[in-house]
């Protein structure tokens, strides 16, 4: 069998620190280019898969093409990636003191189209916030395009009381099921 070509569909920087945990590096970075608005009545899970699915099928790449998706859910409420102090703020005063799901998807686009998918659901729960601490959270500017107003690998974290599950899955891809993935698709991984 001949090297593998992987393509991964994503600009996060992060998906790509992540990835190289792995001891792997994308032959190419090629970042989906979809509507990512939720459907009317979408419950997050189905969307966190829906979104890994659409971004993997998106990316016109030879080889494997590896995508996912991170959402924030109150609920059955998907939390946006947020683009203006505003709406950051209004997810930290929602996550405040309470509980929230963080669902990640990954998808492995084999050369032929046929696609394996795996879900990360976790809970993280914030520390009740005060309105000084989502100030300097905001100032910090680490909220913006992240799921939900925040990145647990910043200054976010101080302000987790709990997680439970994945901490590589909150940061934006599972880890464990991507590893799962690459390895039944033939990469080669310690």
């Amino acid at each position: 069998m001949g090297a593998l070509h992987l393509t991964l569909a994503s600009a996060s920087p992060r998906r790509r620190d992540l990835l190289a945990r792995l001891g792997l590096k994308p032959d190419a970075v090629t970042p989906a280019d979809i509507d990512e608005t939720p459907l009317k009545g979408e419950l997050p899970r189905d969307y966190a898969l829906r979104m890994g699915r659409e971004k993997a099928l998106a990316v016109d790449a030879p080889g494997h093409v590896l995508a996912g998706d991170t959402v924030v859910a109150a609920g059955r409420r998907i939390l946006p990636k947020t683009e203006t102090r505003e709406e950051a703020q209004g997810c930290l005063k929602l996550l405040s003191g309470r509980r929230h799901t963080v669902l990640s998807s990954v998808v492995l686009r084999a050369p032929d189209g046929t696609l394996r998918e795996r879900l990360s659901e976790n809970t993280v729960r914030f520390k009740p916030l005060s309105r000084e601490e989502i100030a300097a959270y905001l100032a910090g500017d680490e909220w913006r395009g992240k799921a939900g107003g925040y990145a647990i690998q910043g200054a976010a974290e101080g302000l987790i009381q709990w997680i439970r599950g994945s901490h590589s899955s909150v940061m934006g891809l599972p880890l464990y099921e991507t590893r799962a993935l690459l390895k039944a698709a033939g990469f080669q991984i310690a």
